[in-house]
């Protein structure tokens, strides 16, 4: 929205300054409070096998007393996801610190970017069991498959909404900017990405809770290719896409973040603890951002 329909400089920059804080939030924040519930998680578990009580999931059906909530992770998979993203994003963030003719037309290349691991993650998943249960489609609660009109119906007025409500935001951090003396960008990395990712956040919280950590830490890696290819693309297409410090301090501390997950996956270390430290990048950048540049 800010960057499609924006008609001011500093709608453009607020477009900016998502596309790079949605990683940023995602790469700490949200990694590390799925860490912090797998740490509480396992307390819970903890205390059930102290008092002989079975673990349930949504499901009810009993899943141990002894169950890992790090157990059985597919960190392979993982692994690949964030080697995926932290290519691509290199590539968005040092597009950011040049200007050329057609840099603008390199957008498209981001949604190809994102097309071919979309295709990829549909082939894999395709040959894999799956054991998420949805819940009912709100339209028609009572069947069990709902047709295929209601599906569109639904569809179609949630971006309906979303698509208002994007708009009503994109003008309030215009307005919240100059009201905390903050410039367009740096209000936008600090404030947009926490409420547009929040419901990665909050679905990371959710699944860890109903013992789905695969879900939740896939629901992360996934958003975060979006967030590298797609905003990236229309931000390459409709402005000029230079950095500021801020925004080149988003991007170094997201690669910071990945590049620590890749260290804990490669070498074996992947624990909550370990995970939930993730979140301290985040302070490190909030700190970094109000220092003179």
């Amino acid at each position: 929205m800010a960057v499609t329909l924006g008609d001011t400089a500093e709608s453009k920059q607020i477009g900016v300054g998502a596309a790079m804080g949605g990683p940023l939030v995602l790469a700490t924040i949200a990694y590390g409070v799925t860490g912090w519930m797998l740490l509480a998680r396992r307390r819970v578990l903890a205390r059930h096998t102290a008092i002989g009580l079975p673990s349930r999931g949504t499901t009810g059906r009993p899943e141990g007393t002894d169950v890992d909530p790090m157990a059985g992770l597919d960190l392979h998979r993982l692994a690949s996801d964030q080697r995926w993203f932290l290519s691509i994003f290199v590539v968005k963030v040092s597009l950011g610190l040049v200007t050329f003719a057609f840099k603008p037309w390199l957008g498209l290349a981001f949604f190809a970017a994102y097309g071919v691991y979309f295709f990829r993650e549909m082939s894999a998943d395709a040959e894999a069991p799956s054991d998420t249960d949805l819940e009912p489609l709100m339209l028609q609660p009572q069947a069990a498959t709902p047709s295929g009109w209601a599906v569109a119906v639904q569809t179609l007025v949630a971006l309906a909404v979303i698509f208002a409500a994007s708009q009503l935001f994109v003008a309030q951090l215009e307005w919240a900017g100059p009201a905390l003396g903050l410039p367009a960008a740096l209000t936008a990395l600090l404030l947009s990405p926490i409420a547009t990712e929040l419901p990665e956040v909050m679905n990371a919280v959710i699944w860890v809770r109903q013992g789905k950590t695969q879900l939740a830490l896939a629901n992360i890696s996934g958003a975060m290719m979006i967030q590298a290819t797609v905003p990236s693309g229309l931000g390459l297409l409709f402005t000029p896409w230079r950095f500021d410090h801020a925004l080149l301090l988003s991007g170094v501390v997201t690669m910071a973040a990945i590049i620590y997950l890749l260290w804990l996956l490669g070498t074996r270390r992947f624990t909550a603890g370990r995970l939930a430290l993730a979140a301290a990048f985040y302070g490190v950048f909030v700190i970094g951002a109000f220092l003179p540049a």
